[in-house]
């Protein structure tokens, strides 16, 4: 089997981890692969947004299946492309992943199907979104609607903070045409689930959940950033809670994308929140998460290629629970120094030899390789993944491993799963 994965980050790394275990015999190529992905899959030098030259070469080369990781390429169409030419590929039209790559959409379509989210205005008019925000007052979130790298979404404290968010994003276009609509909506309290749900566009496999730290700070604390760690399983997702995910978030969401003239088949991320009123919708993604995919595949039993590929190939899925390895996976991102503002790159990076394990995997982001050294070439760089029976043999196993990997700028934080390590006290 002929296998290509369009992306290069550390989500992308994870589904080759764990794809080249499910099929130890089929060929994997990769579009630019980071420098921990060059030695298990072949490298192809088109950029993941091109998509025309992704399914010319796709068809010459004779892939049997295509996997796509970022968003910017299901936004894109690169699953309408392919389907012209009769190439099976995993992920949503982009019809379909406007549930990401247009917040206001997907907010409407959660307020018309009747699905649980914080109350929101859209604005494409700076003068009429500055008075909003002083009439609601803070806390509050604004939101840029279209894809911005996971950097677009600021909770604002003050309504000064928000003033300032939403000039920046409608006054100074500080994330260019996807700032150019942007979502402010009330703030939500309570923690935070993500949930995967592998789908045909009616059936789903729910995979096991997990919880993102998003703040780049210790304690929850500071800027967003794309995630600077995960853990699963979360004890708040019992299967009580699990089957309201299923019967009140997820069916209705497909539903009423079937209904839109817009199913769904792919994975769809729900990024939830358990408030004191109940179940919330933060935010739906197309794809896979990162890095909650560092922890969700390492602890998956069942086969993910056998899942995807049905998906790809039209067929159906029995709907279920993905089963999972009796464990605790918890995972730190060690990024560069000044993330998630500006930082510098090419830093050389050392991996201790003994650091990786079948219990300790270094799952890797923003590297490259040149002329024999591994160095930076993003913000997060690498995710150290920990396998333990319980959340704080990993969360310890975790970090220890994130602080003996070095380069310049290099900072993780050290408490990834600190709320499941409270629980369990």
């Amino acid at each position: 089997m002929r296998i290509l994965i369009v992306g290069n980050g550390g989500r992308e790394h994870a589904l080759l981890w764990k794809l080249r275990r499910d099929a130890p015999a089929a060929s994997f190529f990769a579009t630019q692969p980071n420098g921990g992905m060059v030695s298990d899959c072949e490298h192809l030098e088109i950029e993941a947004t091109d998509v025309d030259s992704l399914s010319s070469w796709a068809r010459s080369n004779q892939i049997d299946l295509t996997i796509v990781g970022p968003e910017a390429p299901l936004a894109a169409g690169i699953v309408d492309h392919f389907e012209k030419v009769g190439l099976p590929i995993f992920g949503p039209h982009a019809k379909a992943a406007r549930i990401e790559s247009s917040k206001a959409y997907s907010k409407e379509l959660m307020r018309n199907a009747g699905i649980p989210t914080a109350e929101h205005r859209t604005f494409t008019d700076l003068s009429t979104a500055e008075a909003w925000i002083l009439r609601q007052g803070a806390p509050i979130v604004v939101k840029a609607s279209g894809l911005a790298a996971g950097k677009g979404a600021v909770v604002c404290t003050t309504e000064q903070e928000a003033l300032s968010a939403v000039r920046s994003m409608l006054g100074d276009f500080i994330f260019g045409e996807a700032g150019r609509e942007v979502v402010i909506e009330e703030f939500l309290e309570g923690e935070e689930l993500s949930v995967f749900a592998l789908t045909d566009g009616e059936h789903s496999v729910i995979l096991q959940p997990s919880q993102d730290h998003k703040r780049v700070g210790e304690g929850d604390t500071g800027p967003n950033t794309g995630g600077m760690g995960a853990y699963a399983p979360v004890s708040i997702a019992t299967p009580e809670l699990m089957a309201e995910v299923g019967s009140k978030i997820i069916q209705p969401t497909l539903r009423a994308l079937a209904e839109d003239g817009s199913p769904f088949q792919g994975l769809l991320y729900a990024g939830l929140i358990k408030t004191e009123s109940g179940l919330q919708v933060i935010e739906f993604n197309c794809r896979f998460g990162d890095p909650e995919t560092q922890v969700v595949l390492p602890l998956m039993q069942d086969s993910l290629l056998d899942l995807i590929a049905t998906v790809a190939e039209g067929g159906r899925l029995q709907p279920g629970v993905a089963a999972a390895r009796p464990d605790v996976a918890v995972t730190t991102v060690v990024a560069s120094g000044g993330y998630p503002s500006s930082y510098e790159k090419s830093k050389e990076v050392t991996i201790p030899r003994q650091l990786e394990s079948e219990n300790c995997i270094v799952f890797h982001a923003g590297t490259m390789r040149r002329e024999g050294q591994l160095l930076t070439s993003g913000g997060r760089v690498l995710a150290v993944t920990a396998l333990a029976p319980s959340i704080s043999e990993a969360a310890e196993a975790s970090a220890d491993a994130a602080g003996q990997i070095e380069f310049e700028g290099a900072f993780h934080r050290s408490d990834i799963g600190w709320r499941e390590q409270l629980r369990q006290d």
